[in-house]
């Protein structure tokens, strides 16, 4: 896996200075970007914002606080991988996904209903 440009530069200690509800907020943007292009079927974009993703789970896993919130975030990366790894991601798949990354906090979870619809329940 490349270095995602756009977060090439973050560094671990600017990423842990920020709110962790701010960092699932952030890797939810990635995976709304990359929704974006699973619905056009534009696989090589999608795969580019899951690399992003994996790189800022990367950092939270790094930054995480409890051994809990670790272990969970690892879950949670394991299906990100998944998704970077499939050629053709199903809809639902990344939807799934995106639901149980936006679970992890209750400011990300109010984004399910706007963010991923009719997949909101």
């Amino acid at each position: 896996m490349s270095d995602p440009s756009q977060h090439r530069l973050l560094s671990l200690e600017r990423w842990s200075a920020l709110p962790f509800e701010h960092q699932i907020l952030a890797a939810g943007n990635e995976m709304n970007r990359a929704l974006a292009m699973v619905r056009l079927g534009h696989w090589d974009r999608a795969r580019s914002s899951y690399e992003r993703v994996l790189r800022l789970i990367d950092l939270s896993v790094a930054a995480a606080s409890t051994r809990g919130r670790r272990r969970e975030l690892l879950r949670w990366r394991d299906l990100a991988a998944s998704l970077y790894l499939d050629p053709a991601v199903p809809l639902t798949a990344h939807q799934q996904a995106f639901r149980a990354l936006l679970q992890f906090t209750p400011p990300s979870a109010l984004q399910i209903p706007p963010l991923l619809g009719r997949f909101a329940g």
